[in-house]
């Protein structure tokens, strides 16, 4: 049965622009479609590629951007394509003609592409590119310096598929409880009465009142998830802009901008990598354990009943997962459409007990992020230097004529250990964050 909701036909964001390498290819998968990301030489734009070479279907990926040409250049036999996919260049051809009159054979697949508020969208579909250029971008109006924002953005690959993500975002009563002491307090939990305002196939938005804050949550499928939250009547606002990227079955991706109209200051001087550590990354553990295993015992009961019979949900904070889950139900008829892209639905029931690969900031949020990844490199160098000046100056000291050693060779050995204590608390404390940090709820 064919969905009445053609996930393909959609933008979806794939990174923060700012995060994306110029030098070299990226790869990325969505929709089950791997994907390479390039910039052509001297372009303020980034192309979108099917991950493919037509000649042996070799990962551009991992291929190279010509320095001479502009192009990339596959790395399996050196075969180049322009901007537009149109292969240019066959280092084996034996008659430069056959290149020429056999271009359309011989493209890589090239996929629509924007760059809009700070992030590289893509079209999934090749085929409906026309339709792609008169469809808007599901821009949030909070994403806009014209109006006094500020925003910082993220991305981090999650061991839990998108619609479990979309619910998951879709319900903020889980938030006292599962970011306990850091984005909530548990023992100020109260009911969320909210109010569907609107549900259609193109959107849903919901009104939540509570005390002297108004928030308008709006999910426009298949992925901008967005909170609009106003203070009163003060003017002052802030936001969760999020985009639901599916990826595979079991993995999504989470690309996020918090905007804020207020406290800017404070907005400009935190870096960007430290936000990442300390906040982000520690709320998306909190919710990957729970997620992760969540996922595949709906699944199990899946087999045999409806969601409607395995969730109970009694209280209106629930009205949006209902929401979300009967749209699904409705628009999609309760499946993803993986098939399309010849993935199978076979359902995988094993839970990953291995916490530290569930739980993997490296592989799922640091490599993606060139403000982490920079950050690490300076710490990473900076631990050396430390080290090298504690073992030279208490060389040194060793060394040093009596006289020396006495006015001088307290205050060196203090230095060195203070310097040995630098390297240690960021060997011990600091870089582990950018790697692995397991989220025990019991202990929160």
């Amino acid at each position: 049965m064919q969905s009445e909701f053609n996930f393909f036909q959609h933008w979806y964001p794939v990174s923060p622009i700012q995060d994306i390498d110029p030098k070299r290819p990226t790869s990325v998968v969505i929709l089950g479609l791997r994907l390479v990301i390039w910039k052509p030489k001297s372009s303020k734009t980034y192309q979108v590629f099917l991950d493919q070479c037509p000649h042996r279907l070799a990962p551009l990926s991992e291929g190279r951007v010509d320095t001479q040409t502009g192009n990339l250049m596959c790395s399996y036999h050196g075969w180049q394509f322009d901007p537009q996919g149109i292969c240019t260049h066959i280092p084996q051809i034996e008659n430069s003609e056959i290149v020429t009159k056999n271009q359309k054979n011989l493209c890589a697949v090239t996929l629509p592409v924007r760059q809009e508020n700070d992030l590289l969208w893509v079209w999934p579909d090749a085929k409906s590119a026309e339709q792609a250029s008169v469809t808007p971008l599901p821009l949030s109006p909070q994403i806009d310096a014209s109006k006094g924002f500020v925003w910082d953005s993220f991305v981090r690959d999650l061991e839990y598929d998108w619609q479990t993500l979309v619910e998951n975002v879709a319900d903020p009563a889980h938030v006292p409880f599962a970011h306990h002491g850091l984005q909530g307090n548990r023992q100020q939990a109260v009911p969320m009465p909210m109010n569907i305002e609107k549900s259609t196939v193109d959107l849903i938005e919901v009104l939540l009142e509570r005390d002297l804050r108004r928030t308008t949550i709006t999910f426009q499928p298949p992925c901008r998830l967005e909170y609009a939250i106003s203070i009163g009547d003060s003017g002052k606002q802030l936001g969760i802009v999020t985009y639901c990227i599916p990826v595979s079955p079991g993995k999504s991706r989470i690309v996020a901008q918090f905007p804020i109209n207020f406290v800017k200051t404070l907005h400009h001087l935190i870096p960007r990598w430290w936000v990442h550590i300390m906040i982000r990354n520690p709320i998306l553990d909190g919710d990957m354990i729970l997620l992760h295993q969540q996922e595949h015992f709906l699944q199990q009961r899946q087999s045999v009943e409806s969601w409607k019979t395995a969730y109970k949900l009694p209280t209106s904070a629930d009205r949006l997962v209902i929401e979300f889950r009967n749209w699904f139900d409705k628009y999609c008829y309760g499946h993803f459409p993986w098939s399309q892209v010849g993935i199978s639905t076979q359902e995988n029931s094993k839970i990953n007990d291995n916490r530290s690969v569930v739980l993997d900031r490296y592989k799922q949020h640091t490599r993606h992020c060139s403000s982490c990844r920079g950050a690490l490199r300076v710490i990473q160098r900076l631990q050396v230097v430390l080290l090298a000046y504690s073992a030279i100056t208490i060389s040194g000291v060793a060394i040093l004529p009596d006289p020396l050693r006495v006015k001088l060779g307290l205050a060196l050995i203090i230095t060195a250990l203070l310097s040995l204590a630098a390297c240690t608390w960021l060997k011990l404390w600091l870089v582990p964050k950018f790697y692995f940090v397991d989220y025990v709820h019991a202990k929160k």
